[in-house]
Formats: structure tokens, sequence, C-alpha cells
């Protein structure tokens, strides 16, 4: 096991060394989960579209719950033609279901022109997904950096984009990476954090996007998105 080095404590050196012994047991499934979103690429843009909508939904709210409801309003194409109220119906157990299915309605018609999609086309003419997270963070209602990058990642077009949700950032203090969990994050805090996230990521050798999931399925018990 690889000793890390240059660091303020041995409890910290602990931390540190059963962080990479935990990814060396998790590795296989973290690259298979990953395999997975880069063949979304492959997906139609409804299927892109959908899980847009999924990341939408997730600030204050599960996975799996955002998951189900996305599953609940593909089933029939509520997702894809429904009303913001007709989609708010499907959004059960999840946080401000009115706000949310109105920024899906707005992301739809921002990406339906005239009955053709342009999610994947405009995505395409991005030289890099840190341009990309801009974009979209600034453009779409209901994303911020977080959920931006949480949808690049998703789709296999962000591995070295941190998501910094709660998960990530309590377990960037716990290995000293960062001072404090912030209350809030401004985007010069967030590109401060990802830059200490990712300094992090090549001190213990473990890849940006398998130090997410990692730390996210410590805290989940599952590896999922």
């Amino acid at each position: 096991m690889t000793e890390v080095k240059a660091v303020k404590s041995r409890p910290t050196i602990k931390r540190h060394n059963a962080l990479i012994e935990r990814h060396g047991e998790m590795k296989t499934a973290i690259s298979n989960r990953l395999a997975e979103f880069k063949s979304w690429g492959n997906e139609t843009d409804k299927g892109v579209f959908a899980e847009l909508c999924f990341c939408i939904l997730t600030p204050q709210t599960k996975a799996r719950i955002c998951d189900r409801a996305i599953r609940s309003l593909l089933v029939g194409g509520t997702l894809f033609n429904g009303t913001a109220e007709q989609v708010g119906a499907h959004l059960i157990g999840v946080r401000f279901p009115r706000v949310k299915s109105r920024y899906i309605v707005e992301a739809r018609n921002d990406f339906l022109c005239d009955g053709h999609w342009t999610l994947k086309q405009r995505l395409d003419r991005f030289d890099n997904p840190i341009e990309a997270r801009d974009w979209l963070a600034t453009n779409i209602l209901g994303l911020g950096y977080k959920e931006a990058g949480h949808f690049l990642r998703n789709i296999g077009r962000g591995e070295d984009l941190a998501i910094l949700d709660r998960h990530v950032l309590k377990n960037l203090h716990r290995n000293g990476v960062i001072a404090r969990v912030p209350d809030s994050l401004s985007k010069k805090e967030y590109m401060r954090i990802e830059g200490l996230m990712r300094e992090f990521s090549k001190t213990i050798g473990i890849p940006m996007a398998h130090l997410d999931i990692l730390f996210w399925s410590m805290e989940t018990g599952e590896i999922f998105k």
C-alpha cells in the first residue's frame, strides 16, 4: 500500500492510507460505473436530457428519490411533453417540486426547438468540460456548478470535475484537505476547493472521478450516480 507523505499529522496519514486501501478494494467497481457513464455519450438527446433533469432534482434530495421521479416521468413521456404541473405530480419526495418542475420545463424549452433536440449538439461545441460547466451553470435554471459538473460526469464528459456535495465536502474536511465544510459555495470558493481536491487526488494517486464516487459510496453505502 502506498504511503502518503508530507501531511500534517499521524491521524491524517492513517486516514489517507485507509482511503487508498479502500480505493484498492473498490477500484474495479468504480471503473465499471464510470464506463457506464461514458456509454451515455451514445444516448439520444432524450436520454441525455433525462440525466440533466435528474441533476436538476438532486439539490437537497437523495439520489435514489430523484432517480425514481425521473423513471416515473419517462413512463408515458411526461418528461418530454408534460406541463410543469404534470411534471410536478411525479416529483414525490423531491424537495421544492414546484420550482424544480418549472426548471425542467424551462430546460426542455431551451433544448427542444421546432421538434428537434439540440442538447448534445450544443454540448459538442465546447472544447473542454470546464467551459461546458460554466455555460450550463450560467444558463440553465436549477444547475449550479455542482449540478452541472454532476451532469457532465454522468454522461462521460467531466471525469476531472469535482462534484462538491455534502458527502464529498465532509470527506475532504476529514482528510485535512479543507479546514471546514462551508455553509455555501460561491463560484470562487467552488473553484478553490476543486483545485485543492485535484491536488489531493494527485497526492494520493486516486483519480478525481474515482475519489468522488469513493467518498459518496463511503457515506451512502453504495455506488450509484
